[in-house]
């Protein structure tokens, strides 16, 4: 797996934390791992963007941005607005591959979820991913919606043919709700693949040290990590 491609079943699910979660744990496992942002939108120019986070927690890890345009916006909407060229999937693609000849894992984390539009030709992370023949690990939320989102985005990826290799929640809360302690269950069912991983929430603002030592304990070994999803669940059981 030199290239996992990482989306969310939308905005704000947890996306950077959990990529900053697999590659904490894959340095530790002695893995050289790169970080690119497809896309970046909402920093300025000198502001620290998703892949800057990933670092300052993961630790070292190379970074890179294909693009970053300074609206929060979908990157082919910030594009257009800011009068600058579109990313491309194929730039993105080959971005990832350059990266994956020098290091052991490449992470490609999208902007929003699968489907949002880098240009006006209607590229997306689901082209990027099937250019890259990569796998994608789909980051879903806890609560209630989430097993729509995760449903739709596991049917697109499959009718697409990518791998699912699984989901993993991007944020779980000290004090689950019934929703969210149901949905250890629902989410592999309607995903059609397992889960892989619970990062807490405010996982982000541990202090750096912290969050690498910790980070194996929230994913499951697929992810070079040591979360059981069984046990995890038989804690949570409503």
């Amino acid at each position: 797996m030199p290239v996992l491609v990482i989306t969310g079943t939308g905005t704000e699910v947890g996306k950077t934390v959990v990529t900053a979660a697999v590659a904490a744990a894959s340095v530790a496992a002695g893995r050289s791992v790169a970080v690119l942002k497809a896309a970046q939108t909402g920093v300025r120019p000198d502001e620290p963007g998703d892949a800057q986070e990933v670092a300052r927690l993961a630790g070292e890890v190379t970074t890179a941005e294909v693009a970053r345009f300074p609206e929060p916006l979908a990157p082919g909407t910030a594009a257009r607005r800011a009068g600058r060229a579109p990313v491309r999937p194929a730039e993105v693609a080959e971005a990832a591959d350059k990266l994956a000849t020098e290091h052991d894992l490449v992470l490609v984390e999208g902007a929003g979820g699968l489907l949002v539009r880098f240009d006006a030709a209607g590229g997306t992370l689901a082209d990027v991913a099937a250019l890259l023949g990569a796998p994608v690990l789909l980051v879903a939320s806890a609560g209630l919606g989430t097993l729509n989102t995760t449903e739709l985005t596991a049917r697109e990826l499959r009718t697409r043919g990518l791998e699912l290799p699984g989901v993993v929640i991007g944020s779980w809360p000290g004090d689950p709700d019934l929703a969210s302690r149901c949905n250890l269950a629902d989410l592999p069912d309607v995903a059609g693949a397992p889960l892989l991983g619970a990062v807490p929430a405010g996982a982000a603002s541990l202090p750096p040290g912290d969050f690498r030592s910790s980070a194996p304990r929230w994913l499951a070994p697929r992810l070079e990590g040591t979360w059981n999803a069984d046990a995890f669940r038989a804690r949570q059981a409503p």
